[in-house]
């Protein structure tokens, strides 16, 4: 039991390294398609040979911005290389996050129920 956790906590470890490491390397890209960045999350593999990233955009358009980012995903890896200290650095895969775009459309419509009740009320 104990060398399955210490395996999940490397996994968290490695998983957040490359998500603060991304983050620095994302910001030095060039492309134009690639706004305002945020890292949601990464999800290793258990093998570390392919990692999620998940982001959301502030500007800009979500479907250019993950094309940017798959397209540049080499060089980010190429980059992650030279920072972590891991045998394999994991292939990046680039997904667009819709929660927080969920978030605000939902607590829109709370708002917009609560309004109408209070109508009504």
């Amino acid at each position: 039991m104990r060398h399955k956790k210490s395996t999940v906590n490397r996994s968290f470890r490695v998983a957040d390294q490359i998500q603060r490491d991304l983050a620095e390397l994302i910001r030095e890209l060039k492309d134009p398609r690639v706004g305002m960045v945020t890292l949601n999350a990464v999800e290793v593999t258990p093998d570390y040979a392919h990692a999620k990233v998940y982001f959301s955009v502030l500007l800009g358009d979500p479907a250019e911005c993950a094309e940017g980012l798959n397209e540049a995903a080499g060089f980010l890896r190429n980059g992650l290389f030279k920072r972590l200290s891991i045998h394999t650095v994991p292939t990046l895969h680039f997904q667009y996050d819709q929660t927080t775009e969920r978030a605000a459309d939902l607590s829109a419509l709370i708002t917009r129920a609560n309004a109408t009740r209070a109508k009504e009320d």
